[in-house]
């Protein structure tokens, strides 16, 4: 996907909008009929978006694993660390930008940085509620970063007739127990 891996630096901020577009291109110049979706952490906000309200007709089936796209509650403390973030920003910058938000966060370029807060703060349980395929929702039962207990659940309460699984492993528990999601992932998309 553009901005990632060995591709191009992004020239201007993406929303998880222009990512669903790029997408529907690379299906279209590619091709593909009745493809199936299979999507990881970002990629699931990607799907839930190129999917909203699309025929179900056009697509095979979706398989989402370690999905992320739910936008949880603000506690205090985070909104009084984002208003010292304003406040210091005004001020002092280049301070602001090496002592406040996640160490990856940090270590993005300026427009890499807009990207992830247009794609962090989208919700997309609106979107989901409109996916129509046959989905399968995986989620590693330790992973600290897309929780079961939160975006899967969520996720498959969004999604009429979806299958939530849960096994062992945390985000990338596709990696860490490749065996076990095969054996689920390809009995859902046989069935």
């Amino acid at each position: 996907m553009p901005g990632f891996g060995s591709s191009a630096p992004l020239k201007r901020p993406w929303s998880v909008g222009d990512y669903a577009e790029w997408l529907d291109k690379f299906i279209k110049a590619e091709g593909l009929e009745r493809p199936h979706i299979i999507a990881h952490s970002f990629g699931a906000r990607v799907a839930f978006k190129y999917l909203c309200g699309r025929p179900a007709g056009e697509f095979g089936k979706l398989v989402i694993c370690g999905g992320a796209g739910v936008v949880k509650p603000r506690s205090p403390r985070y909104m009084r660390r984002v208003k010292a973030y304003r406040r210091v920003k005004k001020l002092f910058p280049r301070f602001a930008e090496r002592h406040f938000g996640s160490e990856e966060y940090r270590s993005l370029s300026p427009v890499e940085r807009e990207s992830y807060k247009l794609i962090v703060n989208e919700d997309l349980r609106d979107c989901a509620r409109k996916v129509s395929l046959p989905t399968l929702l995986v989620y590693g039962r330790s992973d600290g970063v897309t929780p079961p207990s939160e975006e899967g659940e969520i996720f498959n309460s969004c999604i009429a007739g979806s299958r939530l699984a849960i096994i062992d492993g945390g985000h990338f528990c596709f990696c860490e127990h490749a065996e076990e999601f095969n054996k689920i992932m390809l009995s859902f998309l046989g069935g």
